[in-house]
């Protein structure tokens, strides 16, 4: 593909000549260590780095040229492309480059606060229930046909989605479709800019983000561009959570054909009859005259959403309805979704993501249905990260909860102290009793050390993620790990299930 034809769709501020218009283009990069000779390196400035500062570096390995937003830096002798927008340009280039393949597969995108990851996982386990190869892109790892990739973003840069449409396309099987998480940023930044949707999905607005986005009307307005097209059209459906504020205010935002989800009669699929337990969910999802049998193992009410979310997706691709079912029940477990720590212990270790004040509520919420004698919460706050949410996280938690330990979360650049201090503003707005231990895994070995037969600790926050990242250092760390060498230092350790 020639230079021209790349850029076809992009408006550039600067004259391109004849004789680079016609160069052969081999590939398309943006970081520079992967610049392979023919490519066209895209520079667009970073949160901590100035994609200038490679240019020459792209250059050296043989790059054709180099596209961006910004002016060439001083002494670079190259060919510079302007473009109006670097990530915006990426997306259309990528696009053309990998031949449409949005247009192909079914695309379904998800956004909101929570639940995009378990709502997901529905969907492609649905997807591949109904016998479609699937790719699924999100918060703990991307999916592609029987391969697991590690996730660097919610949502990857456009160039590396097209890369993950392109090695979809190349699968055996005749009907493809590709579930992504698709962030507030990613919108905002332009990552998925000039995608065609198939269906977009809405399932919830809380704060989160406020660091990046300043308020919620901006968070929104961010999330709002999945359905009102983001430099390409509409979705042809839209999936929304009927009980949501702001999904209701999404009425309108693009003429796409919509289905509403929630618990009230006024939901195009709404559940009933909900039964709940330590056993999973049972319910069953009504759809005008049709009437859905869902069992399923995940737990709580927020579920019930999640999977109602993910039905309305599966009909707006008209899979049939004992694909759905078997697809939901087939879907076992999120990683870090109040997922189970079990060694044997009479009280149960749950370890959830809940990294905002709504999450935390209904993480909490989750535990109560399950009627423990006590629930003993240990969280923290991420540094870097908004602030105003921490006394709220910190209030939620002693509202709910009969202990609470406040510690540390990825407190990043930050004092672990002064968040945890932030968080006690809203702690000691309850009589909830709050023990302060900076130490992660000390916290964790006290809660459980804590918990009688009945209790159920919940450990939020960090969820999937097996690291935690300090001011000057990286370190491995998994809630999970952690809980369970403390509960067989204390002696528990699950019997093996006897073989047949």
């Amino acid at each position: 593909m020639t230079l021209s034809e790349v850029l076809a769709e992009i408006p550039t501020l600067t004259e391109v000549s004849p004789a680079l218009a016609r160069a052969d283009i081999s590939g398309l990069e943006y970081d520079s260590r992967r610049v392979q000779p023919g490519n066209l390196f895209f520079a667009f400035p970073g949160a901590k780095v100035d994609g200038r500062e490679f240019a020459a570096q792209a250059m050296a390995k043989g790059a054709v040229a180099v596209a961006s937003e910004l002016a060439a830096p001083d002494g670079f002798d190259g060919p510079w492309l302007r473009v109006p927008h670097g990530r915006q340009a990426l997306a259309l280039a990528s696009r053309k480059f990998y031949g449409y393949l949005d247009r192909k597969i079914g695309l379904t995108g998800i956004t909101g606060t929570n639940g995009k990851t378990t709502t997901g996982f529905l969907i492609d386990s649905i997807f591949r229930a109904a016998g479609y190869t699937t790719a699924l892109v999100g918060t703990i790892e991307y999916r592609l046909g029987t391969r697991l990739l590690p996730a660097a973003n919610t949502t990857p840069e456009s160039l590396d989605l097209h890369r993950i449409f392109a090695e979809l396309e190349a699968l055996d099987g005749e009907r493809k479709a590709a579930t992504m998480e698709v962030s507030s940023h990613a919108l905002a930044l332009g990552r998925v800019y000039g995608l065609e949707f198939h269906t977009a999905v809405f399932t919830n607005l809380t704060r989160d983000h406020l660091d990046f986005h300043h308020t919620m009307e901006d968070y929104f307005a961010a999330k709002k561009l999945l359905f009102a097209g983001s430099g390409g059209p509409p979705p042809q459906y839209a999936v929304v959570n009927r009980d949501d504020e702001w999904g209701r205010r999404l009425a309108g935002a693009g003429s796409m054909q919509t289905l509403w989800y929630g618990l009230g009669t006024d939901s195009t699929v709404r559940a009933r009859h909900i039964q709940s337990g330590f056993a999973g969910l049972r319910f069953e999802a009504v759809y005008e005259r049709t009437k859905l049998e869902i069992q399923s193992p995940l737990i709580g009410k927020i579920n019930v959403y999640n999977i109602l979310a993910a039905c309305c997706t599966a009909m707006t691709y008209q899979i049939a309805p004992e694909a759905i079912a078997r697809g939901i029940a087939e879907c076992k477990g999120v990683p870090g979704r109040f997922e189970r720590v079990d060694e044997g212990q009479p009280f149960a270790v749950v370890v959830d993501y809940s990294h905002t004040d709504d999450a935390l509520r209904n993480a909490i919420s989750v535990a109560r249905t399950l009627n423990p004698k006590r629930v003993i919460t240990v969280f923290g706050c991420g540094g870097d990260r908004d602030r105003t949410k921490r006394p709220i996280m910190g209030q939620v938690a002693g509202e709910f909860s009969d202990l609470v330990y406040v510690t540390s979360d990825n407190p990043r650049s930050e004092d672990p102290l002064q968040i945890m201090n932030d968080i006690l503003v809203g702690s000691r707005r309850t009589d909830t009793k709050t023990i302060v231990e900076p130490d992660r895994a000390v916290a964790i070995r006290k809660a459980i050390s804590e918990a009688n037969a009945g209790d159920i600790v919940l450990l939020a926050g960090k969820g999937h993620e097996t690291y935690q990242i300090f001011k000057d250092r990286t370190i491995h760390f998994d809630d999970r790990e952690v809980a369970r060498e403390v509960l067989q230092g204390f002696g528990f350790r699950k019997k093996e299930e006897p073989r047949a």
